[in-house]
């Protein structure tokens, strides 16, 4: 079989499964390629969703990844509004709607993850909300800057909950964060360095319930405007957004009898344990040198970086993808990058570049970073500082131990830590 007669499938259509695809024809692959995706809408990103997108700095458009037309030109076969139901591994068949069979010579999961949903009474009343999906961004971008939504209650001191909460306090909405925690972005900053994202958050309005669970969800009407907490407490409010974290999709690779446990393995080539079937994005769960074991990293560069990488992969080309995990967010005023990986109880101190501390509501510039016991950066976090992300990289990548009390010296080049 040619070139020319191979057919790619690609189960997703995401920023990996359409980086993945564009990849194909910038290296040179003729043959059929299918991006399958469950949305109606061609592939996008996600950041802006609860970022630009949704504080209203940024057009809805600038999302795509393409215009529409872009796929037909390189006769990329968008099959949208259609679900991948089964994967048959032996058959080489992926199932689209239960009824058509698309056969595939190699094909790439880029099936990503689902929010987790919150599971109490009153659930499924109105405006309770996700931010997972375009449409979703959509939703709550309306009721936030119609002014429908004076007081809102997120569920989820995570990533997607504080940046929410943030472009709602933007809009002049009363926020209120339910947390089971004690701080937030605990599980993945620290005692020290959370508690900077809660003063900050707390600086701009926004009242914290931390220690707490959701009871149950109450209204009128068919629309919710009580949540009620497990210590009693009622919190008035016309919209919840929830967001408590998601789960990698895996149920087609569970389907193909592939190997899976939080996300589905692969080697450093992104391929499965089947040698036709790839995996990347947040589906995937691949070695990490770093960390020293398979990670699963829900981030977008790992969808922006991996797409390319398993495409490439798929054409038989030499990959390894091992990249430091990256993660961006923007709040108010405050743009962050994280650079490295740290477990909760995973290292042994936080020495900071420059002074975290809120002054008048005003975010400083610094950069923190998370040591082990032997002196070596796990992690380096830069806010409202740029220009700087290589050298956090490379300080995190060398393994090697530096001077904390250099790192804390914004005197001494960053660079000059490494020998």
């Amino acid at each position: 079989m040619t070139a020319d007669e191979r057919t790619f499938v690609i189960v997703g259509a995401s920023l990996a499964g359409g980086k993945a695809a564009e990849t194909l024809r910038e290296e040179g692959f003729t043959g059929r390629v299918v991006l399958v995706g469950e949305e109606i809408e061609p592939p996008y990103e996600r950041p802006p969703l609860s970022k630009g997108y949704l504080t209203g700095a940024e057009p809805r458009e600038q999302a795509y990844l393409h215009e529409p037309a872009w796929w037909a030109e390189q006769r990329i076969e968008l099959r949208l509004g259609q679900r991948a139901t089964m994967l048959d591994a032996a058959a080489h068949t992926v199932t689209l709607d239960g009824v058509e069979d698309l056969r595939y010579d190699r094909l790439l999961l880029a099936t990503g993850s689902r929010v987790r949903p919150l599971r109490v009474p009153g659930q499924d009343l109105h405006n309770v909300r996700y931010l997972r999906t375009l449409d979703e961004s959509d939703a709550l971008l309306a009721d936030l800057r119609d002014g429908r939504a004076k007081r809102v209650v997120v569920v989820g001191a995570g990533w997607i909950g504080l940046e929410t909460a943030a472009a709602a306090r933007g809009y002049g909405a009363e926020v209120t964060v339910v947390e089971l925690a004690e701080l937030p972005l605990h599980a993945a900053l620290g005692d020290e360095v959370a508690a900077h994202y809660r003063d900050l958050h707390r600086a701009h309005g926004v009242q914290f319930r931390f220690g707490a669970t959701v009871q149950e969800l109450r209204g009128a009407g068919g629309q919710v405007g009580t949540v009620l907490l497990a210590d009693g407490t009622e919190l008035p409010t016309d919209l919840v957004v929830v967001g408590i974290g998601v789960a990698p999709a895996t149920e087609l690779a569970v389907a193909a009898g592939l190997e899976v446990d939080d996300g589905v393995l692969t080697d450093a080539c992104l391929r499965t344990s089947d040698p036709d079937i790839y995996a990347v994005g947040d589906v995937a769960r691949t070695p990490s040198t770093l960390v020293g074991r398979p990670v699963r990293v829900e981030h977008w560069s790992r969808a922006l970086d991996g797409g390319p990488a398993a495409a490439r992969s798929m054409l038989d080309q030499p990959v390894e993808f091992d990249p430091v995990p990256f993660f961006f967010t923007d709040q108010y005023d405050l743009g962050m990058e994280l650079r490295g990986w740290v477990e909760p109880g995973g290292y042994e101190r936080v020495v900071y570049r420059g002074d975290p501390a809120l002054v008048d509501g005003k975010v400083p510039e610094y950069v923190a970073f998370w040591l082990d016991p032997g002196s070596r950066v796990l992690a380096g976090m830069n806010v409202n500082v740029w220009d700087v992300g290589d050298e956090v990289e490379r300080l995190v990548r060398s393994g090697q131990p530096v001077d904390p009390g250099k790192l804390a010296d914004p005197a001494v080049p960053l660079a000059d830590l490494l020998s």
